[in-house]
C-alpha cells in the first residue's frame, strides 16, 4: 500500500551496515579519490586536519600512493595538537625514506620536539629522524640518539635503541665507536624493555664486541626473565656466544665430549656410545659420528664447512685443553640458572632458545630437562609445532635416548599437516627402542590405512628404518611389509590410483633395505618377491625386484636353479616392459652370466643373445646404447668359453671380464646400515637456517671456544667498573632534556658573559721578533719543550730532538729497534713539533661587499669580521665596516640600522643601553647595536666603523637598512660562523685533555682538497725540503686563521716520512663559542705529496652538535676554495 516504505534485502543490508559503522572510522576507507583531503590539510582546525590525515593513512593501508600530499603534511609537523603530530609522524615514517630531501624541511621541528616535555613526542621525533636515511643528517641523528639514550622516559630510551640499527645501515664507519658506546650504555639500563631493544641493536651493529657484554654480564642475566619475549631470544643468543668465547665449552656436556673425541679412537672402539642409555640401539657408532658432525657444524663457518666437506679425510679439529671449562664455573652456572625458567615460556621461540643453551652447555645428565618443555610446545599452533619438531629431530639424531620414553607424544593426529606427520614419523623411527618398537609398529599399521597415500608411503619407509635401527625386530617388520604387498589392492592394476604405486614401491624398498642386513637368512623372501612379478604391474616395483634377483643370483640353492625360468619369463615380456624395467632386465641377465657357471650357462647365453637382439631394435635410444655396450663387453667372454684363443687375445678378454665384474658385481655378504651423510649441514637450534637447510642471511655460527682475550673487567669481576658504568648510564637520565638542547638556536643563545680579548694570534705565537721561525721538539715527550723557544737557542740541534727522532730524520735504524724489526708496524710515527713565529701580522681577514656603488648611488660599503670580541655581551659579533664615497658629490647622515627598528640610536651613550636591551630581547629577534652616525663623507673619502651584531642564526642573513642622504638602501649582512667563536689560548696538554672529553658523538670529520701551497711553491724554484714543509704549514695556518677566529695550538711535522711526502702533518686549533664558552677544537691532518694537491682531514670536537657540524662544513668549504692571487 505504501511502496515508499517498502524494504528489500539489499537496502536492509546497507542499513544494518551503516548502523554498525556509526562511531567508527570505517568511512575513511570509502572514497580513495576524495578531493577534500588537500583543503582539510590546510584547515585552521585540528579536527579537520586529523580527519584528512586519517584518510591518508587509510589510503596507505590500502596500498595507494599518497606521496603527493607530502609538502602539505610536513608543514603540519609544527602543530601543537598531539593527535595531529602523531598522525604526521606516522605519515613521515612511511615516506621519509622515499622522499628524504623533503623530509629534511622539518628537521628543525624534529629537533625541537626532541626537547618536548611529553615523552611520546620525543620518541616520535626520534623515530622520524631515524627514518630519514640520509648521510647528511646522520651525525645529527647520532647525537639525538645519544641524548635520548639518557632520557628519563623508558619509552624514549627504547626508541633510541631501535634507532641504532638504522644508523648502522648508513655505513657510518667513522661513528662506529660512538654507536657501540651508546649500545653499552643501553645494555646497562635498569629497564628490561630498554635492555631487550639494546640486545637487538647489539646483534645488528656489533655482534662480536663482547667487551660490552662482559661489563654487564651478571646484570643482563638477572634482568633476562623480565625482558620482553623477542628481546629474550636475542639476549639468550648473545649471552651464550659470550660464555663460549670467554670460557669455552663445558667438558661435562655432550657437545664437548663428542666434538673433542678422535675419529681414530672411535674406529678402534666398536662399543662407543653416546650414553649408557643408548646401548639398546644398533647404530651407536653412527649416532656418535652424526652427533660429532652436528656440533662441529655449530662452531665452524661456511668456509670451514666447505673445506671439510671437500676433503677426503673427515677429521674434526680436536679442541685444546685450555678451550673448555667445568660445569662448576660460576659464569656457566649463572647462564644455565637464568635460562632455566624460560624453558616454560609462553613463547615457543624463547623455549627453543633456552633449550639450545642447555643442549650446548649443560652436563649430559641435565640435558633431559629440555624434553618436557619442548613436548609441551607441541600443543601450540601448527607453525610452532613444525619449528619445534625440526629441532627435536636434530636432538633425537644426536641423542636418541633423550626422547625415547616419550614416543607417544609423537603419534600422529588427524589434524596434523603432512609436513608435521613426516617429521613425527622420522622422529619415531629414530627413537624407537626394544621396549617401544611393538607399540610403534601397531601405530604405524593404522597409519598405512590413512586416505593420504603419500603419508602411507612414508609410514612404510618408517617401518623399514625401524628394522634397520633394531635388527632384532627386522623379521617382525619384514612380515608386516610382506603382508602389505600380498594385499589384493596392491597386486592388481593400480596404475590409475594416485598414491598406491608409491606405497608399493616404498614397501619393496624397505624390504630390500632389510634384506641387505643379512641376505643369507632372507632367501625365501627374495623368492617370494620374484614369484610376485606376475601380479605386480607397477614398473618401478618390477624393476626393483628384477634388480634384487640379479644382485643375489648366487645366493643359496633355490635361486640359482630358478634363474633360467625367471629369465625366460622376463625375455618373453621384454617388449611390453617400461624403460626402467628393461634396463634392469639387461643388467640382471649380465650379472647372471658373470656369476653362473654350469649346465644352465648355455641356456642363459641364448636368453642373453635374444634379449640383446630385442634391445638393439628398441625404440628408446637408452635401451639401444645399453645393449651395444653390454654386447661389446661380454662378447669376448662368451666366445672364450667355446674357442681357444691366443695368449694375447685371452689376456685382453680377461681384462674386459674384470671390468664387467667390477661394474656388475653381486653381493652375497651382509651389508652395513647406511649412515647419515657426513657432509650434512646442521645449524644452531632455533635458527631459521635449521628450517630452510641453508645459511639464512645474518646467520652466525658459535664463536671459537676461548677466542676472547682475558680481561679483568669481564663477567662483572671488577665491581667498581660495573658500578661506575651503572651510575653514569642511567642516573643521567633523570634530568629532563630541554628543547634548546636539540635546537640549532642554542648555538647562539646563552647567558654567560666573557671578557673581551684583543688576541688575534694563537697563544703559541709570540710578538718577539727574536724568536726563531721554526722551533723543533719531539712529540713523544709532551711534557718537555712544549713552550717552543724557551728551551731552544743555547742547545744544539741534537738537543732539540730526541735520539729516536733524529735517527728517523736521518733514515737510520735506532739501536733500540735493531732487535725488533718485525714490530715496525706497531711503532708510532715520530714527529717534531714546530712553532711558526710572527704569523699574526700576515693574517688578512676576508672582505665582503655589503653595498656596491651601482646600487648605492656611488656609496660603496665593505665589511670584514673582526677577531675582537665585544666587552658588552658575549652574544655580539664584531665587524669592521668601511664606507667609501665613490661619487663626485658629498654624502650626509650615513647610518646603518636594523630594518625592523623604528628609529636609530645616535649617541655613544645610548649604545650601551641598546646593547642591554638586545641581550634581554627574545631569542628569535635579531638585534643590532646601532653604529655611530657618519655626518658627512666627501668624494673619495673613507670612513671606518665598528659594528656589533647579534645574528638570528649562524647561517641566516640579517636584514639591515642603510640610510644616506635621506634615502633607504636595504642590505643583507651575511654571517660567518668562523667568527662566532673566539680564540682559546691553551697548550697541547690542555688541548688533548679537552679532546678526550669530547669523543664519539661530539666528534665530526670531513675531508677536502687543499691547493693553496702549490702557487707559493711554484714561485720558489730553489726551495729545500724543510722550506717545502714550512710553506705548507704557513699556508694552511694562514688560511685557517684568516677565515675563522682561532688560536693555533701546535704544528706537528712528520720527521720520519719520505722526502716530499707531507703525510702526517698535523695542525691543532682551539676556540670557544661566544655565547656559552663551550670549547670547539679543530684538528687538521694532511695526507699526500708536497708538490700535489693535499687531502686535508678536518676533525671538529664540539659539544654543540648543530654548531659543530656547520662549523666543520664552513672550514672544509674555505679550505677547498682556490687561492686568491694578489697583484
Amino acid at each position: 500500500m505504501f511502496p515508499q516504505f517498502g524494504a528489500t534485502a539489499e537496502s536492509l543490508s546497507k542499513a544494518s551496515t551503516a548502523v554498525f559503522r556509526i562511531g567508527t572510522d570505517a568511512h575513511l576507507y570509502d572514497d580513495p579519490d576524495d578531493v577534500n583531503i588537500a583543503p582539510l590539510l590546510d584547515s585552521k582546525f585540528d579536527s579537520e586536519k586529523c580527519e584528512a590525515l586519517k584518510r591518508l593513512l587509510a589510503l596507505i593501508s590500502q596500498g595507494f600512493d599518497v606521496a603527493n600530499f607530502f609538502p602539505q603534511v610536513v608543514k603540519n609537523v609544527a602543530s601543537q595538537s598531539l593527535e595531529v603530530k602523531k598522525l604526521v609522524y606516522l605519515y613521515l615514517l612511511h615516506y621519509a625514506e622515499k622522499r628524504p630531501n623533503e623530509a629534511l624541511l622539518s628537521i628543525n621541528y624534529f629537533q625541537k620536539d626532541l626537547g618536548d616535555t611529553n615523552p611520546l613526542v620525543r620518541a616520535w621525533a626520534l623515530r622520524a629522524m631515524a627514518g630519514i636515511r640520509l648521510h647528511a643528517i646522520a651525525p645529527l641523528v647520532l647525537v639525538a640518539v645519544g641524548k635520548c639514550a639518557r632520557d628519563p622516559s623508558v619509552y624514549v630510551r627504547k626508541c633510541a635503541a631501535n634507532a641504532l640499527p638504522k644508523l648502522h645501515d648508513l655505513r657510518m664507519e667513522e661513528h662506529a665507536s660512538a654507536i657501540e658506546e651508546i649500545i653499552g650504555l643501553l645494555l646497562n639500563d635498569h629497564s628490561p624493555g630498554v635492555v631487550g631493544a639494546a640486545a637487538s641493536a647489539f646483534t645488528t651493529v656489533c655482534p662480536n664486541n663482547f667487551s660490552l657484554i662482559g661489563r654487564n654480564f651478571r646484570k643482563l642475566c638477572e634482568v633476562l626473565p623480565d625482558v620482553e619475549e623477542w628481546g629474550q631470544i636475542m639476549l639468550i643468543g648473545i649471552l651464550l656466544r659470550y660464555v663460549i668465547a670467554r670460557h669455552g665449552l663445558v667438558k661435562e656436556s655432550i657437545m664437548f665430549s663428542l666434538y673433542n673425541k678422535d675419529h681414530s679412537n672411535l674406529d678402534e672402539d666398536e662399543h662407543y656410545v653416546t650414553s649408557k642409555e643408548d646401548a639398546g640401539y644398533a647404530t651407536e657408532k653412527t649416532v656418535s659420528e652424526l652427533t660429532r658432525t652436528i656440533f662441529q657444524c655449530y662452531i665452524e663457518g661456511p668456509d670451514e664447512y666447505l673445506s671439510r666437506s671437500s676433503s677426503t679425510i673427515k677429521v674434526a679439529p680436536k679442541l685444546d685443553e685450555s678451550q673448555y671449562t667445568s660445569c662448576s664455573n660460576e659464569i656457566v652456572k649463572i647462564l644455565l640458572q637464568c635460562t632455566s625458567p624460560l624453558l616454560w615460556s609462553h613463547n615457543s621461540a624463547v623455549v627453543l632458545a633456552a633449550a639450545g643453551v642447555h643442549w650446548i652447555m649443560a652436563p649430559k645428565e641435565d640435558v633431559k630437562r629440555i624434553v618436557k618443555p619442548l613436548l609441551f610446545v607441541l600443543r601450540s599452533s601448527p607453525a610452532s609445532r613444525y619449528v619445534v619438531l625440526c629441532n627435536i629431530q636434530v636432538f633425537a639424531k644426536a641423542m636418541p635416548s633423550l626422547f625415547a620414553p616419550h614416543y607417544e607424544d609423537f603419534f600422529i593426529h588427524s589434524a596434523d599437516s603432512y609436513q608435521i606427520k613426516e617429521l613425527k614419523l622420522e622422529i619415531l623411527s629414530i627413537i624407537s627402542s626394544d621396549s617401544s618398537i611393538s607399540f610403534i609398529l601397531k601405530e604405524l599399521q593404522d597409519y598405512i590405512r590413512d586416505p593420504d597415500r603419500r603419508f602411507a608411503a612414508d609410514t612404510v619407509a618408517a617401518i623399514g628404518l625401524c628394522a634397520q635401527r633394531l635388527p632384532k625386530m627386522a623379521i617382525t617388520c619384514l612380515e608386516e611389509l610382506l603382508t602389505l604387498i600380498r594385499q589384493e589392492f596392491l597386486c592388481g592394476e593400480i596404475r590409475s590410483l594416485d598414491g598406491e604405486e608409491g606405497v608399493l614401491i616404498q614397501a619393496i624398498m624397505s624390504i630390500i633395505s632389510i634384506i641387505k642386513l643379512e641376505p643369507a637368512i632372507y632367501e625365501k623372501v627374495i623368492i617370494q618377491l620374484v614369484r610376485s612379478l606376475d601380479t605386480i604391474k607397477v614398473p618401478a616395483a618390477r624393476a626393483m625386484i628384477v634388480w634384487l634377483l640379479g644382485e643375489y643370483c648366487s645366493l643359496g640353492e633355490i635361486i640359482p636353479r630358478m634363474l633360467s625360468t625367471v629369465l625366460k619369463y622376463l625375455a618373453w615380456c621384454f617388449t611390453s616392459e617400461e624403460l626402467e624395467t628393461k634396463l634392469q632386465i639387461l643388467n640382471t641377465i649380465t650379472k647372471v652370466l658373470l656369476c653362473i657357471k654350469g649346465e644352465d650357462s648355455w641356456t642363459l647365453r641364448k636368453i642373453w643373445t635374444y634379449v640383446i637382439e630385442l634391445a638393439e631394435r628398441d625404440l628408446n635410444y637408452d635401451i639401444r646404447d645399453r645393449s651395444r655396450f653390454l654386447k661389446k663387453l661380454l662378447s669376448s667372454n662368451l666366445e672364450s668359453q667355446n674357442v681357444e684363443e691366443e695368449n694375447g687375445e685371452s689376456q685382453k678378454k680377461d681384462q674386459k671380464r674384470v671390468v664387467a665384474e667390477c661394474i656388475f658385481g653381486v653381493q652375497t655378504k651382509t651389508s652395513t646400515v647406511p649412515s647419515e651423510p657426513i657432509n650434512d649441514r646442521f645449524y644452531l637450534p632455533g635458527s631459521l637456517s635449521q628450517l630452510v637447510f641453508h645459511a639464512a642471511p645474518g646467520y652466525e655460527p658459535l664463536p671459537k671456544p676461548c677466542s676472547l682475550p682475558n680481561i679483568d673487567q669481564y663477567d662483572g669481576s671488577d665491581k667498581s667498573d660495573l658500578d661506575e658504568v651503572d651510575d653514569s648510564g642511567t642516573s643521567g637520565s633523570s634530568d629532563e632534556e630541554n628543547a634548546s638542547d636539540y635546537s640549532s638556536e642554542r648555538s647562539i643563545s646563552g647567558s654567560s658573559e666573557v671578557s673581551g680579548s684583543n688576541e688575534t694570534v694563537s697563544g703559541n705565537e709570540g710578538e718577539n721578533n727574536d724568536d726563531p721561525l721554526i722551533q723543533i721538539s719531539d712529540t713523544s715527550n709532551v711534557n718537555e719543550n712544549q713552550n717552543g723557544g724557551d728551551h731552544a737557542g743555547t742547545s744544539g740541534f741534537s738537543d732539540l730532538m730526541s735520539t729516536k727522532s733524529l735517527e728517523s730524520w736521518l733514515d737510520e735504524p735506532s739501536k733500540s729497534s735493531k732487535g725488533s724489526e718485525t714490530e715496525q708496524s706497531g711503532v708510532r710515527r715520530s714527529s717534531a713539533r714546530i712553532t711558526i713565529g710572527n704569523i699574526g701580522s700576515r693574517i688578512k681577514p676576508k672582505c665582503y661587499t655589503l653595498l656596491d656603488p651601482a646600487n648605492g648611488n656611488g656609496l660603496m660599503v665593505n665589511y670584514s669580521f673582526s677577531s675582537e670580541t665585544s666587552s658588552i655581551s658575549s652574544h655580539l659579533v664584531c665587524l669592521q665596516v668601511l664606507f667609501e664615497n665613490c661619487s663626485l658629490e658629498s654624502m650626509f647622515d650615513i647610518v646603518l640600522i636594523d630594518e625592523d627598528s623604528s628609529k636609530s640610536v645616535d649617541s655613544t651613550d645610548q649604545i650601551s643601553q641598546a646593547a642591554e636591551n638586545t641581550v634581554k630581547s627574545h631569542i628569535d629577534k635579531p638585534a643590532l647595536v646601532s653604529m655611530e652616525e657618519i655626518p658627512s663623507l666627501e668624494p673619495g673619502q673613507k670612513a671606518k666603523r665598528t659594528l656589533l651584531v647579534r645574528f638570528h642564526h649562524h647561517l641566516l642573513p640579517l636584514k639591515l637598512a642603510l640610510f644616506c642622504n635621506d634615502k633607504k638602501f636595504p642590505v643583507k649582512l651575511r654571517p660567518d660562523i668562523g667568527y662566532f667563536v673566539k680564540p682559546l689560548p691553551i697548550n697541547i696538554e690542555a688541548f688533548k685533555d679537552k679532546e678526550s672529553h669530547l669523543p664519539g658523538m661530539f666528534e665530526y670529520v670531513r675531508s677536502c682538497t687543499f691547493n693553496d701551497h702549490i702557487v707559493k711553491l711554484n714561485k720558489e724554484s730553489n726551495s729545500l725540503t724543510e722550506d717545502t714543509f714550512l710553506v705548507i704549514c704557513e699556508t694552511l695556518a694562514l688560511k685557517m686563521l684568516s677565515n675563522a677566529n682561532l688560536s693555533l695550538v701546535s704544528v706537528d711535522l712528520p720527521v720520519a716520512s719520505n722526502l716530499g711526502d707531507a703525510s702526517g702533518l698535523c695542525l691543532r686549533f682551539s676556540s670557544e663559542i661566544l655565547n656559552n664558552s663551550m670549547p670547539c677544537l679543530i684538528t687538521a691532518t694532511v695526507e699526500g705529496k708536497c708538490s700535489d694537491p693535499l687531502i686535508v682531514s678536518v676533525k671538529v670536537n664540539c659539544e654543540e652538535t648543530v654548531f659543530g657540524l656547520n662549523f666543520l662544513n664552513r672550514i672544509v668549504n674555505f679550505l677547498a676554495e682556490p687561492p686568491v692571487t694578489h697583484s
